[in-house]
């Protein structure tokens, strides 16, 4: 079978090969000895986030520093700020309730 690929790098698959591969949005794409090869990939919203959370390098610190600096803000000046410990275990749980929601 051939498929085109337009002026936009569009590439159409096949009606007979995606009827086989379900209902598939994502594929990953692989340059292998001169061949193009068309992985399907179901992704999950959860593994998305986790995804783009690794690719910005947003580990558990960047996020306590970040809730630790929202706090301050919200929070009139005489208030005290919570344990370093504190706001990591909430961090935590603030993006594990993002991920669970985004599913």
């Amino acid at each position: 079978m051939l498929a085109k690929l337009t002026s936009k790098n569009q590439l159409t698959l096949p009606k007979s090969v995606t009827d086989k591969l379900g209902p598939v949005q994502y594929f990953e794409v692989l340059l292998q000895a001169g061949q193009v090869v068309l992985t399907p990939v179901r992704i999950q919203r959860g593994d998305a986030v986790r995804a783009k959370l690794a690719e910005l390098e947003v580990d558990d610190g960047v996020i306590a520093q970040a809730m630790a600096f929202a706090s301050k803000a919200a929070k009139p000046a005489a208030k005290a700020v919570k344990e370093p410990a504190a706001t990591a275990k909430t961090a935590k749980k603030v993006v594990r309730k993002t991920a669970r929601q985004a599913t």
